[in-house]
């Protein structure tokens, strides 16, 4: 990483008790439309554009492989002083079947990076930027909580802190790439069914995890490709196609509503 932007946990450390900032840095002139929650491209292009460094960082979920213990949350909760009913990542999971042929599938989830990133477009104070590798990072010198970023993303990968009032999402662990250690939540994983790394190597873990995939179970899977946002997380398995319809969208979070006991009863249809 560039080693210039403090941390969320520096940020909050040094600025207890501060609820919002001003937003700054919004151009005057070239207004989008009404009706569009994104900015200017003049104000976002250069945010936008990841640093030249040869690296392009992206994830591969194996959901074959995932059976839902959980631990990748656990562990990103602890590692970024994520509090209670809030989510940088979060595992989803759906039956599915009839009795007595029933499964469990899986599908964890968190910001997917997007090479399009909507929440860099959207974002009035101009906070949201890519880092190294491409990783969507919020500046938490700048942000001042407007939202627009939660409204405009398609994977319901951002809430609002509580108390510091600004934007939280995945920033790739950053803190522990720039000492050569994997994502909290990679190296946690007891079944390694979450991969990261550079994709511009093709000797990298990830990149042979996906190879090994592919040739066992033809190509990957994206999530809401539609939107346009060219994501970078790729995944294996049933889980992507079974439980997208429960992954939150624009305007949403993940929340503990997720693993309230009255989902148990849903049909393996998405029905009740």
């Amino acid at each position: 990483m560039s080693g210039q932007q403090p941390s969320r946990r520096e940020f909050l450390q040094k600025s207890a008790g501060l609820l919002s900032l001003p937003i700054v840095g919004q151009p005057a002139s070239s207004e989008p439309p009404a009706d569009s929650k994104f900015q200017p491209e003049s104000f976002w292009k250069e945010r936008i554009t990841p640093p030249d460094d040869g690296k392009r960082y992206g994830w591969f979920v194996d959901t074959r492989r995932c059976f839902g213990c959980h631990a990748c949350e656990v562990s990103c909760k602890a590692e970024n002083d994520v509090p209670l009913g809030y989510f940088i990542r979060q595992t989803f999971y759906k039956d599915v079947g009839q009795y007595p042929k029933v499964a469990r599938v899986f599908l964890p989830m968190s910001c997917q990076h997007c090479e399009n990133a909507p929440c860099i477009k959207a974002c009035p104070c101009g906070a949201l930027y890519k880092e190294t590798g491409g990783t969507v990072a919020v500046n938490y010198e700048i942000c001042c909580g407007h939202g627009t970023c939660v409204e405009v993303c398609p994977y319901g990968a951002i809430y609002l802190d509580p108390v510091a009032k600004q934007a939280v999402k995945c920033h790739n662990c950053y803190h522990r790439l720039e000492h050569g250690m994997e994502p909290a939540c990679v190296s946690t994983c007891p079944s390694e069914a979450i991969y990261f790394g550079d994709l511009n190597d093709p000797d990298s873990k990830i990149n042979r995890a996906m190879q090994e995939a592919k040739a066992a179970e033809g190509e990957l899977t994206q999530l809401r490709v539609e939107k346009q946002t060219r994501p970078r997380m790729w995944f294996a398995g049933p889980g992507p196609v079974e439980i997208e319809p429960r992954i939150p969208r624009e305007g949403q979070s993940y929340g503990p509503e997720t693993y309230n006991i009255y989902n148990w009863k849903e049909s393996p249809g998405g029905g009740t």
